[in-house]
């Protein structure tokens, strides 16, 4: 999902979160009509990635412990015991997303970069039906960055039925296993679809109001001003 600033993609995320209801409309998330079901049990089907939990948990969680919590749905462990299945979760979610290294750093310590693929880790704790990913790599430098996309690779090539969302505010930064694109622009779709056939020049374009080229390079963009503007 791409789009300028204020263009709708963190409303938009939301509601398919299940964090908000719609004031007027329907939205169907996992096949369910939010104000219709419950949406505690909704969300326990959806994993959330955003750096806007950082503050939330304890200034003295470790990574581990911080990962942990994604077993309860909640922020603070406060002792509780978790089973051993847990436990075992977490550390094969560690070291798929090369996290063993800081385990036991406090999460406050931790890079920006270590910190989202924790909190990557955290949104998988319960097998999500789907994960959602608002701006991941937003204050990442390139290699957390490309640390980072690595990481969405290896969880595409491991839950291949897992559906991702990712919010992104730059080209660079979409992930080269996707496979569809929602471009947003003042609340409204400018192009939606199988991103070979929506995600174009013309459609970026149009999202930021400014004449741009795209370029792809082995399932990665990036886009530059075009030429008669410069």
């Amino acid at each position: 999902m791409l789009g300028p600033n204020g263009a709708g993609k963190t409303s938009m995320l939301r509601l398919a979160g299940a964090v908000e209801r719609p004031t007027r409309g329907t939205v169907r998330v996992l096949s369910q009509t939010l104000g219709e079901t419950d949406l505690r049990v909704l969300r326990e089907q959806i994993g959330f990635v955003t750096a806007r939990l950082t503050e939330e948990f304890d200034e003295l969680a470790s990574a581990r412990e911080v990962i942990l919590t994604g077993a309860l749905g909640v922020t603070l462990l406060w002792g509780r015991e978790l089973a051993a299945s847990s436990h075992e979760r977490a550390h094969e979610l560690m070291l798929r997303f090369g996290c063993t290294s800081f385990a036991e750093r406090r999460f406050a310590r931790c890079s920006q970069g270590e910190r989202q693929r924790t909190l990557l880790a955290r949104a998988l704790m319960n097998r999500p039906r789907i994960v959602l990913l608002d701006e991941p790599t937003a204050g990442l430098d390139l290699p957390g960055r490309e640390i980072f996309l690595h990481a969405l690779g290896v969880l595409a090539r491991d839950e291949p039925e897992l559906a991702t969302i990712t919010v992104v505010h730059h080209v660079e930064d979409i992930p080269a296993t996707t496979t569809h694109a929602l471009l947003l622009r003042e609340g409204r779709v400018v192009a939606a679809g199988p991103i070979e056939q929506s995600f174009s020049g013309e459609t970026l374009s149009a999202t930021f109001a400014l004449p741009l080229d795209l370029h792809r390079n082995d399932s990665r963009y990036t886009a530059t001003v075009a030429p008669e503007i410069s």
